[in-house]
C-alpha cells in the first residue's frame, strides 16, 4: 500500500525561516506586524513560531490579547538568534556595499524639526565636505512619520527625540539638552533669578504643535505638579515660538537645543529641576543593514556609536532608563 504524501509544509527543515519569524515577532510585538515585515500571511508566521517552540520544547511568548511578550526562554533565544538572522540577511548588502567606494552612493536620513534645524547641520557639513559624491537626502518628518519611514526602510536611520521607543527599533542616545523658560523682556518673570513651579502657573503660553515630543513632556510635568496654564497660541515650529514670545504674545518652555544662538527680544531663565533633560538619539530598524555611508555619518556624530554599551548601561535600558551619553549643554547626562 502506497504511503500518502505529507503535503503539509515541513517547517522543521527550515530553521532559519523559523528563527526569522520568531525574531521579527519579538521585535514587532505582534504576529500581524511581523507578517507585514516578512510579506507573508499571519498563519504562516504563527506556524513557524509554533514549530520552533515544538522543536525546542519551550514556550517563547506569553500571549495576552493582541500583544505578545517574550518569556525568559524567548529572551534567551532572541539574544542569540537575532545576531544570526541579521548577519545572514545582511550578507547580500554587505557584499554589495563593500564593493562600492565610500565616496559614492546615497544616504537617507530622517529627522524631526529640532534635529533638522539645530543638531544635524554641523555633521552634515563635515560629511558632505569629506564625501562630496554621496547623495544625501534629509527627510523632515513628524514622530509618526519617522516611525513609519524606519519600519518601511525609507530612511537609513533617523535622529530625534522619542518618548515611547517601539521594540522593533534600536536606539542610541547622542545628545542631551535641558529645558528653559523664555519670556519677553518686559514680562515679570524676566526679572526673576529663580523660577518656581508656582511662578509657571496661570501663565499664557506659546506652544509648538501638541504632538511634539518636548511639549508632551512639558505637559506631563505640569500634570504631575497640578500646574494650570493657558495656551495663548499654538504655532508650527520652535522658531515661530521664539518669534511670538519676542513679540509679547506670551511665554514658552523650550529645549535648549533651539537656544544655541542668541535670539533678540527674549529673556532665558532656568527652570526647576523637575523638568527632565531632553535626549536625542539615532534610531534604525532592528535587523537593518547600515551602509558604509550611514555608519560613517553616525561615527562622525558619536565616535563610539558602534562600540558595545557597558553592562550597566544595558541594565539601565532594560529598566526603561537612558544610558549615559554626550551632554550637549555642558552637564553630564544619565
Amino acid at each position: 500500500m502506497a504511503t500518502p504524501l505529507n503535503t503539509a509544509p515541513n517547517y522543521r527543515q527550515d530553521r532559519l525561516r523559523q528563527l526569522r519569524a520568531f525574531c521579527f515577532t519579538a521585535e514587532a510585538g505582534s504576529i500581524s506586524r511581523a507578517a507585514e515585515r516578512l510579506d507573508v500571511t499571519q498563519p504562516s508566521v504563527s506556524l513557524q513560531v509554533q514549530a520552533l517552540e515544538r522543536d525546542l520544547g519551550i514556550t517563547l511568548f506569553e500571549r495576552r490579547g493582541p500583544r505578545i511578550r517574550l518569556t525568559p526562554d524567548g529572551e534567551a533565544l532572541y539574544a542569540e538568534a537575532h545576531k544570526l538572522v541579521e548577519a545572514i540577511d545582511g550578507l547580500a548588502g554587505r557584499f554589495a556595499e563593500g564593493n562600492r567606494p565610500l565616496d559614492s552612493g546615497r544616504l537617507d536620513i530622517g529627522a524631526g524639526e529640532s534635529s533638522t534645524l539645530y543638531l544635524l547641520p554641523p555633521t552634515l557639513e563635515r560629511f558632505m565636505d569629506q564625501h562630496p559624491n554621496v547623495q544625501v537626502r534629509l527627510h523632515h518628518l513628524s514622530v509618526g512619520e519617522l516611525m513609519d519611514a524606519l519600519r518601511q526602510d525609507q530612511v537609513d536611520f533617523a535622529v530625534g527625540a522619542i518618548l515611547d521607543m517601539p521594540d522593533e527599533l534600536r536606539y542610541r542616545a547622542i545628545y542631551s539638552y535641558g529645558l528653559s523658560l523664555i519670556t519677553p523682556p518686559d514680562h515679570p518673570l524676566a526679572r526673576r533669578d529663580v523660577i518656581t513651579m508656582r511662578d509657571l502657573a496661570g501663565q499664557d503660553y506659546i506652544i509648538p504643535p501638541q504632538n511634539m515630543t518636548t511639549w508632551r513632556l512639558i505637559k506631563l510635568v505640569f500634570q504631575q505638579h497640578a500646574v494650570r496654564y493657558r495656551v495663548r497660541l499654538e504655532v508650527g515650529s520652535w522658531e515661530a515660538v521664539k518669534r511670538y514670545v519676542g513679540l509679547g504674545f506670551g511665554i514658552a518652555i523650550v529645549s535648549n537645543v533651539c537656544l544655541a544662538e542668541d535670539y533678540p527680544g527674549i529673556v532665558v531663565r532656568s527652570l526647576p529641576e523637575v523638568f527632565p533633560k531632553r535626549t536625542y538619539g539615532a534610531m534604525s530598524r532592528q535587523g537593518r543593514f547600515l551602509s558604509p555611508q550611514a555608519r560613517r555619518f553616525l561615527e562622525m556624530i558619536r565616535p563610539d556609536f558602534f562600540e558595545p554599551e557597558t553592562v550597566s548601561a544595558t541594565h539601565r535600558r532594560s529598566r526603561g532608563e537612558t544610558p549615559g551619553f554626550i551632554a550637549a549643554d555642558g552637564v553630564d547626562a544619565v
